[in-house]
């Protein structure tokens, strides 16, 4: 143990309650606490937030789509064939976890008193359900495995709430194409994302009623979704399927055409890549705040000490040695700080994710129900590194006002 650190852990550990440093240590050390505490709050919310909503985007519609590219910007589109070798290749890029092909047709559902525009969106026995399953909040999941065909459909609670139905009820969906066309189908499932888009958009059923309305054959598509196992490489896998669908001619003629979730939705995405800037806006005054702070306490303490500084420059000491002293106490401060704030924020992070106790004021706009939590381990030690390391350099400043204090002045004072 050096001599420093054995002075620093004295004055740290055995000040007095009339310390005039007193209050203004404890000040700095709440700071750092609360500081950091917010910083992870800010971050885990964030990251929640943005995660959740890509989530959702992304159960709609996958990661990767493979469409017709005479294909317009509407959901009447027109059809594509995958033949085995093609899939194959598909399959073959590394990180594709899973593909499923759908179908789509827009219509308009006709209740006694209420009428609404939807897309019937058709999918078969390789559909993952994982999603809508973990979004059902009534009844379930269509069958759509079924030698017969059924008329079982998946609505969301926003179109069953705006068009009076509830779990059993029947009703009409009009199709309009050179005649128009009408089918009748019963609501054996609801699901809400608080998605509202995409939730008063899609009704879900079976890919044979689609495929009948289209007037296609059975294996003639809208197109495929193809699901990776890591977001972070969608435009690495992106790229690689793009070239695979690229290169490949229908037996008919047409081409591929292949776009990201990203893609598709750029406004979504967009936004939630602003989101970035709110969090280094608070990370910045965060440390700002604890720092200046710091610095206050800091100085406080260094001329709370003088007699001490005066007395150790008379005897020999440097002033790299007595810095090293106040540094040494300052890293107790940030210490001390530094764990209250992580005991804080993540206790607070860990309610919300287990109770989801505070709601969202408006689901509806923010698409989501409760605030929602990511727990980054990855984030959490690097917000304490960032915070440790940004604390220490701003102490390294004011600790030069011992250079200037003379032992000489001071014992003439004394």
């Amino acid at each position: 143990m050096s001599v420093e650190y054995f002075i620093a852990k004295r004055i740290h550990f055995q000040q007095g309650r009339k310390n005039v440093s007193r209050p203004a240590v404890r000040v700095a050390t709440i700071a750092i606490a609360l500081g950091l505490a917010v910083m992870i709050i800010a971050v885990a919310v964030v990251v929640g937030f943005k995660k959740e909503i890509r989530n959702k985007t992304i159960g709609f519609a996958g990661h990767v789509q493979i469409s017709n590219y005479d294909s317009n910007s509407t959901y009447e589109t027109n059809p594509v064939r995958f033949d085995k070798a093609f899939v194959k290749k598909v399959k073959a890029v590394a990180g594709v976890q899973h593909i499923q092909n759908f179908v789509t047709k827009p219509g308009i559902i006709k209740t006694k008193t209420e009428f609404q525009g939807v897309v019937l969106k058709g999918v078969g026995e390789d559909y993952d359900w994982n999603f809508f399953r973990s979004n059902l909040i009534e009844g379930k999941i269509p069958d759509v495995s079924a030698d017969s065909l059924q008329n079982q459909i998946l609505i969301s609670k926003n179109l069953a709430d705006l068009l009076g139905l509830k779990l059993g009820d029947s009703f009409l969906t009009y199709f309009i194409q050179n005649q128009i066309k009408a089918r009748k189908f019963v609501v054996t499932g609801i699901y809400s994302t608080n998605f509202v888009e995409f939730d008063k958009l899609f009704i879900i059923t079976d890919i044979r009623h689609v495929q009948k309305l289209n007037n296609w054959t059975s294996d003639q598509y809208s197109g495929m979704e193809i699901f990776i196992n890591d977001f972070d490489n969608l435009d690495m896998v992106g790229d690689q399927i793009h070239f695979v669908a690229g290169n490949q001619i229908n037996a008919d003629g047409s081409a591929y055409f292949s776009q990201t979730i990203k893609d598709r939705n750029p406004q979504i995405f967009g936004w939630l890549n602003l989101l970035d800037m709110n969090v280094w806006v608070i990370l910045f005054l965060m440390l700002l705040v604890a720092g200046f702070n710091m610095i206050s306490g800091l100085l406080i303490l260094i001329l709370e000490r003088t007699n001490m500084i005066g007395i150790l420059k008379s005897v020999g000491s440097t002033n790299w040695s007595i810095r090293k002293i106040f540094l040494y106490h300052s890293l107790f401060l940030i210490g001390r700080g530094m764990l209250w704030g992580n005991v804080i924020g993540l206790t607070l992070c860990a309610i919300q994710y287990f109770t989801g106790a505070v709601p969202m004021p408006d689901p509806e706009s923010y698409y989501v129900a409760t605030v929602p939590v990511n727990f980054n381990w990855l984030h959490i030690l690097l917000l304490n590194a960032g915070t440790f390391v940004a604390s220490v350099l701003m102490m390294i400043g004011p600790s030069y006002l011992i250079t200037k204090i003379s032992p000489a002045k001071i014992i003439r004072y004394e």
